[in-house]
C-alpha cells in the first residue's frame, strides 16, 4: 500500500493557483500569479525536501502535469532530478500527449484508478496543485497526509484547495512550524468527517 500526500502552496484564503510565477497559471484571468515567490525561504524549501521524501512518484491532474512539463524537464539540481525521474500518474482524456515521462494515464474511473496505483507497491505518491483531484483524495479517503505551505496573502479569488461539492472533513494536526518569511508548514492527517457542538453546552 502507498502513501498519497498531498503538498500545497496556499494562501490565507485558500487559493492555491499559480503561485510560482505569473504566467504558471491565468485560467480564468488570474493575474496574481508568482504571490508565493518572495515568501520561498530555505526552510521552507527544506519541508518541501522533507515531505517529499528521498524518491516518489506524482500524481497529478493535467493542468499541474502541463505547467511541470513545460518547467522542470529545462531545469537543472536536486528538484529538477526528483520530479523528472519521477513515474507520473495523471488525470487526463489525451493520454497520446503525455510526453514528459515515465508516464502512465489514470482510468477513466478516476477513484478506481488511483485506488489501484495506491493498492500496488512503490514510492510514496505526492500530489502538487491539481485543484480538481485533491477535494477527491480527502473525500474518498484516499489521502493519507495533506502538507499546507500556508502563505501570509489574501488573494481573494482563484482557484482553491478544497471544493464546496465535498462533504466538510475534519483532519488532525501531526506536526507544524514556521518561517522567518512568515509561511506556516502545517502536516494533517485525514480524520473523517467534521464534526460540530456548542459552546452552549459547556459548564461555566
Amino acid at each position: 500500500m502507498r502513501t498519497i500526500r498531498i503538498i500545497e502552496h496556499i494562501s490565507l484564503d485558500g487559493v492555491i493557483q499559480g503561485p510560482g510565477g505569473p504566467e504558471e497559471d491565468p485560467t480564468n484571468g488570474f493575474a496574481h500569479g508568482g504571490w508565493a515567490f518572495l515568501h520561498h525561504d530555505v526552510p521552507g524549501g527544506e519541508a518541501i525536501d522533507n515531505a517529499q521524501g528521498a524518491g516518489f512518484d506524482l500524481l497529478l491532474g493535467r493542468k499541474t502535469y502541463d505547467i511541470f512539463a513545460g518547467h522542470w524537464p529545462h531545469q537543472s539540481g536536486p528538484m529538477a532530478d526528483s520530479l523528472n525521474a519521477a513515474r507520473k500518474y495523471v488525470v487526463t482524456h489525451r493520454p497520446e500527449t503525455l510526453d514528459w515521462g515515465p508516464v502512465e494515464a489514470l482510468d477513466a474511473d478516476l477513484a478506481a484508478g488511483i485506488r489501484t496505483v495506491k493498492a500496488g507497491n512503490g514510492a510514496d505518491l505526492i500530489v502538487w496543485g491539481s485543484s480538481t483531484i485533491t477535494p477527491l483524495l480527502v473525500a474518498a479517503g484516499l489521502a493519507d497526509e495533506v502538507v499546507l505551505l500556508v502563505f501570509p496573502v489574501f488573494i481573494g479569488h482563484g482557484k482553491r484547495f478544497f471544493s464546496e461539492a465535498v462533504d466538510p472533513t475534519e483532519l488532525v494536526l501531526v506536526d507544524s512550524k514556521a518561517t522567518q518569511s512568515g509561511v506556516t508548514i502545517g502536516t494533517y492527517r485525514p480524520a473523517g468527517r467534521m464534526r460540530t457542538g456548542s459552546f452552549a453546552e459547556v459548564s461555566a
